[in-house]
């Protein structure tokens, strides 16, 4: 690998671990792991999905979503529904309280990305994004997604 490679790869590395950082002091405020913020918010975004669905969303491991479920599940935060389609599936919904909940960290941590990103330029953001995008787009094909 070259070193611009390796300079990419560290950057951006650093980057979303201290925006996984002030991500989790956010959620920790709300008493939410970053798992569990990450899928209110996918739920809250998106709408009802299947726990596969959600994983896929927010990258998680097969291991970590049964005890994000359950523990959202206690705090009423998140409803299970058996899938009509498939009865090995379940969908999960935001209940009231989980709607309540994301609606007051959601706004915090997105006002704090904003902030981390604000010494970058309109154009920069639009480069950034557009490099991403190519990127990822270029993964995606290779791994057949």
């Amino acid at each position: 690998m070259h070193k611009n490679e390796l300079k990419i790869i560290i950057g951006l590395h650093r980057v979303i671990n201290y925006i996984d950082q002030q991500t989790s002091r956010i959620a920790a405020e709300y008493g939410l792991t970053m798992g569990q913020f990450a899928v209110l918010e996918a739920l809250y975004h998106k709408g009802d999905m299947t726990i596969g669905q959600v994983q896929e969303k927010i990258l998680s491991s097969t291991g970590t979503m049964p005890l994000i479920v359950k523990n959202l599940e206690k705090r009423n935060y998140i409803k299970k529904i058996q899938s009509l389609d498939d009865k090995r599936k379940y969908i999960l919904q935001l209940t009231n309280d989980g709607e309540d909940i994301i609606k007051k960290v959601y706004p915090k941590n997105e006002e704090k990305i904003i902030e981390i990103m604000e010494i970058l330029s309109v154009e920069e953001k639009k480069s950034l994004v557009s490099i991403l995008k190519k990127l990822g787009d270029d993964i995606n094909e290779k791994s057949g997604k």
